[in-house]
């Protein structure tokens, strides 16, 4: 299970996905939408994707975690208008011990910044413009 939603992630069933008799560690990240930046207030986000490409580069880093570390990944990213507080991306990890499972959920969510092309729009609660952040290095809002 990995991919774009537009709908509410269903956090329960990627975690599901990554399940094993063999894992001693599942280990399940929720990236979620905080509620200021730099002083302003954040009412929500809203995501973009160029989903053909986002797609392919996260089921690329999946195949790259599972090929560093004996892993089971699976990776969801929302897109629309996403409220505070809830998933925006969600990365699960099934693995032999805790130590894997947090170096490869760690190594997927530097990776997918890094390289998906997903664009977010802060909709600020003080009647200022929005602001586009798209992916990449040099924005701490990443």
């Amino acid at each position: 299970m990995t991919g774009l939603s537009a709908d509410p992630i269903d956090v329960l069933a990627v975690t599901d996905a990554v399940r094993s008799p063999a894992h001693g560690a599942v280990l399940t990240f929720e990236g979620v939408g905080r509620n200021e930046f730099a002083g302003r207030p954040v009412i929500a986000l809203e995501y973009e994707a160029w989903a053909p490409a986002a797609t392919k580069e996260l089921e690329a880093i999946c195949e790259e975690a599972a090929a560093r570390w004996p892993v089971r990944v699976a990776i969801v990213h929302r897109t629309g208008r996403v409220g505070i507080g809830e998933p925006s991306v969600v990365i699960a990890v099934g693995a032999g011990h805790r130590g894997e499972a947090y170096d490869a959920s760690r190594y997927c969510i530097e990776e997918l910044k890094r390289r998906v092309p997903v664009w977010k729009k802060e909709i600020y609660g003080d009647g200022s413009d929005a602001t586009w952040i798209a992916n990449g290095p040099g924005d701490p809002r990443r």
